[in-house]
């Protein structure tokens, strides 16, 4: 077998490692942080949302954008810059922005869902590692008819391809999570979907990192990627060995796995990735002291807010928004505090919120239609596993292993179809 290299050690790094190692293969990792899972896997939403897939893309996103633009409260923020790649995505988004683009993306992002759902639940089944694993199901609540009456035929399109969920009433919704009884006003309805599961993504990153070492997996840390040493063989560009700010590492192939930073690596290199970076913010609120009803005893999205909540443990995960900022991870304490508004209206009693609520904010990878790029790239043993958005957590395990696949030679064992750079 060879010697990979694999560019960083967030989920998709480590997944990715994972099942290099499971083939048989000399794997390095190399990070630029102390440890595994420092960066967008840190402190994300928590949702292992395997059903509910549909991309940010969507046809009735256009309409609401102006609003957006103009609302202190907007989930969306953009913050346009001399930048021609913001641009180049952005408009790219916006022609991704239809019904039968949407629902395109969403059969490819069910099938790469539910085989990694199967492996993930290998993993659990297998492997030695705790992150507060549970399958307790979500409901994603909407406060408007005519969203809750586009998400009901979402459900009727999805069910065509194994996705089991069910529509509920504003009632039902609160006999199914009585935490809601605060904004019981707002919900018209819900889409309940009982396979979905949470876990710590960091938590995950961290066990696996240790599992790996155990197994031989040498991890580079505190080493930041510089550049590529490239040559040119049967008038085909190969990569000889990446250098680092602190050695040179030579291996027999690569895989890109460096979140929203792989979009310029690849420039670099002389391809475009169609990659930006969409900022979001967390909260994690201790739960220890709260009333059982108190704190939601499954996730919960907030439709009309794009803010996601996720129990972890005796922790409440609070996620959501998205900034168009470029690789800005400027901690805005005016989105931070929104975000502690919304939890508050929604969630008052799960926890003391003048307390210590670990405010975090990462930067997702994303692609205009919302589907990752996997596989083969212009450089002959150069391999993509990116733009997974905010679904990294949820496909990661399944997107690295269609890349070990293909790394060992084999057939990947699902449809590769709009998950690949030529798409």
């Amino acid at each position: 077998m060879s010697h990979v290299v694999v560019l960083g050690a967030g989920i998709i790094g480590i997944t990715t490692a994972y099942y290099l190692n499971k083939a048989g293969h000399q794997v390095t990792v190399v990070e630029r942080n102390a440890q595994a899972g420092l960066e967008t896997s840190y402190a994300n939403g928590g949702q292992l949302s395997y059903s509910y897939v549909a991309p940010l893309a969507g046809p009735g996103v256009v309409p609401k954008i102006p609003p957006w633009l103009l609302r202190a409260d907007s989930p969306l923020r953009f913050y346009p810059r001399f930048d021609f790649d913001q641009w180049r995505w952005c408009i790219a988004f916006l022609q991704a922005c239809n019904r039968p683009q949407s629902e395109i993306s969403t059969v490819h992002l069910l099938r790469l869902a539910y085989y990694s759902r199967k492996l993930i639940h290998d993993i659990v089944a297998n492997e030695p590692v705790r992150f507060g694993y549970r399958r307790n199901g979500k409901l994603v609540i909407f406060s408007d008819q005519a969203s809750f009456d586009g998400a009901k035929r979402t459900l009727d399109f999805q069910r065509a391809f194994g996705s089991e969920q069910a529509a509920l009433d504003g009632n039902q919704c609160l006999d199914l999570e009585p935490a809601l009884q605060h904004i019981r006003h707002r919900v018209v309805g819900g889409i309940h979907t009982a396979s979905e599961e949470a876990g710590d993504c960091h938590d995950f990153c961290v066990a696996m990192e240790a599992v790996l070492k155990s197994r031989g997996v040498t991890f580079r840390t505190s080493e930041t990627v510089q550049r590529f040493v490239v040559d040119t063989k049967d008038n085909q560009k190969q990569i000889r060995s990446v250098v680092t700010d602190k050695d040179e590492v030579a291996a027999d192939a690569f895989v890109m796995a460096m979140g929203a930073a792989n979009a310029w690596h690849a420039k670099t290199l002389g391809f475009y990735m169609p990659i930006y970076p969409l900022k979001g913010y967390s909260l994690t609120l201790d739960t220890s002291r709260a009333d059982v009803t108190s704190a939601p005893h499954i996730s919960v999205t907030d439709s009309a807010y794009k803010v996601v909540y996720a129990l972890l443990g005796n922790e409440l995960r609070i996620a959501g928004m998205a900034d168009i900022a470029g690789f800005n991870t400027y901690l805005d304490p005016v989105r931070v505090n929104l975000l502690i508004k919304q939890a508050k209206a929604v969630f008052p009693d799960a926890g003391d919120y003048t307390a210590d609520l670990k405010p975090w904010c990462g930067l997702r990878p994303a692609t205009p239609k919302g589907t990752p790029i996997l596989g083969a790239s212009p450089i002959a043993n150069l391999y993509l596993n990116a733009g997974h958005g905010a679904l990294g957590w949820t496909l990661s395990c399944g997107c690295a292993k269609v890349v070990s696949d293909m790394i060992s030679g084999q057939a990947p064992e699902i449809a590769l179809e709009g998950l690949t750079l030529a798409h």
